[in-house]
């Protein structure tokens, strides 16, 4: 090549076509050096519920099981029965129908579907391996699943940087892309399992919806067609939400409002459109949940009752004969006054990161030379209010095993709008301070950025967690005592079921609520119960303190106590006639009960 040629090429790299190209490529380049980084230094396999419940609902999906679970809760043993009783009627004396359907695959009524079926098509096309490696704490399927969710948590990026650039500036849309992608509590989430990032794609995709229909009202291009698609879609999208997560189907009251107060003389007919558009796509899961359950959103719609003075903790979901009296009024007041007030205090000065919520708040009362961004940022507005106060009433014990993590951190959703608004004000700010030279007002606009990612930046220095979310999640220890004492088709009871469902690949019921009797009634009535399975969750939980405490003789912490002190003075295992009547310590991650007395062979 002629000297005159390698003189081209440079040029065109520096200043010419190719110019844009070697940025977006060294961009491109830095992200996945970033992403590398991260999952190789912070990455842990799954450590919430939520997370494992989901993935093992994919899994069923991508062998064919359909829409079946193997965490399998006694509430919903409950409500399948109810409603078997209904349809069917009171059975024959005698008779003994698989009225909680666990004698096959179980129905599951806990989970939205969007999520669990887009990881069924991941698991269908990537080569997901399920044996636990025995020298390995890693579990491949739980990388391959939080790398999906980054490549979902860069599109939102994407996507936030080209509304930002069409709602602002350049320069803002820059700024607003390069702090989302260093706010650390996301990168947590993408790395989490959870559906948060499919979520937040879905509504940034919202937002696009309502700033194309908003342009297009005031500045017609593609006709009343193309308007009252925009609104069916701004329903669409909302209604996919919320079957992503069911919380999210509140957000078609900000969308509704939003075409109501904006549209001009069709606002009630698009209002509707979009508000058909979103019964529709709910219509045929709701009718299924109805079907199957007699309840439109199965254990979810009881989201609401659960941590109040009646269900306690996880108390609801495992219980088998629940009192299903709604709590007083003043029960649901007390729990929406005792964690908004905790929202209001704690996450809401968090919101988006740290002094950007603080821009974002202000900026909602300074005017916006964009039509668009001053009407969606009342959208905003709307939604954080609804958001925050449908968080506080259908908190649950999930969020207080995992405070940020979990599917009803709704308040992060916001993030992105929250970014770009405070980004804008704070931009606008620099703007008029007299500074004495141009490169300073790039000074102080990364400062603060590096301000806002300093969470992120610290994430790379040591110390580092643990790969392994132990306690009480050891993979390796929970596939292996799930292999070795029971088959395919056989249940087992434990504390952490969505866990074993996961990683031991077995039917698992929830440790139920009222002891032993209800471990007789699933056992004789449901399904023989093969296998108990105590994790650090119960093991940890028998201190010094509690071994004090006066404990009931039908409680499943006297019966384990019981249990370990018979064992450790070898005077018995268990109580005589408890089925399951070989006990198997493996201190420290694990206290297991079978009915077998010896592993089952790979020829059984």
């Amino acid at each position: 090549m002629s000297m005159d040629a390698v003189q081209g090429v440079i040029h065109r790299l520096e200043v010419g076509a190719g110019s844009r190209y070697l940025r977006v490529a060294l961009t491109l380049l830095a992200v996945l050096l970033l992403a590398g980084l991260y999952d190789l230094l912070c990455f842990r396999n799954l450590s919430t519920e939520e997370a494992m419940d989901s993935a093992q609902l994919a899994r069923n999906l991508a062998q064919g099981k359909s829409y079946t679970t193997q965490f399998v809760r006694p509430f919903s043993l409950y409500l399948f029965s109810r409603h078997y009783k209904e349809t069917h009627g009171v059975p024959d004396l005698g008779s003994n129908p698989d009225q909680g359907q666990i004698r096959t695959n179980h129905p599951d009524i806990a989970n939205a579907p969007v999520y669990p079926i887009v990881l069924a098509g991941l698991m269908k096309v990537l080569p997901f391996h399920y044996e636990v490696p025995a020298k390995s704490p890693r579990y491949q399927p739980d990388f391959l699943i939080a790398v999906f969710n980054q490549v979902l948590f860069f599109m939102v990026v994407l996507l936030v940087f080209l509304l930002a650039r069409r709602l602002f500036d350049p320069t803002v849309a820059s700024w607003s892309a390069l702090l989302l992608f260093g706010t650390e509590l996301l990168w947590r989430f993408s790395v989490s399992g959870l559906s948060t990032m499919l979520l937040l794609l879905i509504f940034v995709g919202l937002l696009w919806s309502l700033a194309w229909l908003d342009h297009e009202i005031r500045e017609p291009r593609w006709g009343m067609g193309a308007v009252f698609g925009l609104a069916a879609l701004a329903g669409v999208l909302t209604g996919i939400g919320c079957l992503t997560r069911y919380s999210f189907g509140w957000l078609i009251l900000p969308v509704m409002l939003f075409l109501l107060l904006f549209t001009g003389r069709r606002r009630v007919l698009l209002a509707g459109i979009s508000l058909l558009a979103f019964v529709l796509v709910l219509a045929p899961w709701v009718g299924r949940n109805i079907n199957v359950s007699g309840h439109p959103f199965g254990i979810a719609g009881y989201a609401i009752d659960e941590t109040t003075y009646l269900y306690p903790e996880h108390r609801l979901e495992r219980s088998l004969e629940p009192d299903l009296k709604p709590p007083s009024v003043s029960a649901y007041v007390y729990k929406l006054t005792n964690n908004a007030r905790r929202l209001v205090s704690s996450d809401l000065p968090k919101l988006g990161g740290t002094w950007v919520s603080a821009f974002f708040l202000v900026g909602l009362l300074v005017g916006m030379r964009n039509p668009e961004a001053g009407r969606l940022r009342y959208f905003a507005l709307a939604c954080l209010v609804i958001l925050l106060l449908v968080q506080a009433l259908g908190h649950t014990q999930l969020s207080e095993d995992s405070p940020e993590l979990n599917s009803e951190n709704l308040l992060v959703l916001l993030t992105p709008v929250v970014i770009m608004y405070g980004v804008s004000l704070f931009s606008l700010l620099v703007d008029q301070v007299d500074l004495p030279i141009r490169e300073l007002r790039y000074a102080l606009l990364g400062g603060a950025g590096g301000l806002f990612c300093l969470p992120l930046i610290l994430a790379f220095f040591p110390p580092h967690q643990s790969p392994v979310s132990f306690p009480p999640y050891f993979p390796p220890s929970v596939q292996q005592t799930a292999d070795q004492w029971t088959t395919k088709d056989e249940l087992i009871m434990s504390d952490i079921p969505w866990a074993t469902a996961w990683y031991g690949r077995r039917q698992c019921v929830w440790l139920t609520a009222n002891g032993l009797t209800e471990f007789y009634t699933i056992n004789d009535l449901h399904k023989p119960i093969q296998e108990i399975y105590f994790s650090p969750v119960t093991l940890n939980a028998m201190s010094a303190g509690q071994l004090s405490k006066q404990v009931s003789n039908s409680s499943w912490d006297s019966f384990v106590l019981d249990v370990v002190a018979r064992t450790h003075l070898e005077i018995g295992g268990v109580p005589k006639g408890f089925p399951l009547a070989h006990p198997h310590p493996g201190w420290p991650s694990c206290f297991v009960l079978t009915f077998r007395q010896r592993p089952i062979t790979s020829s059984e």
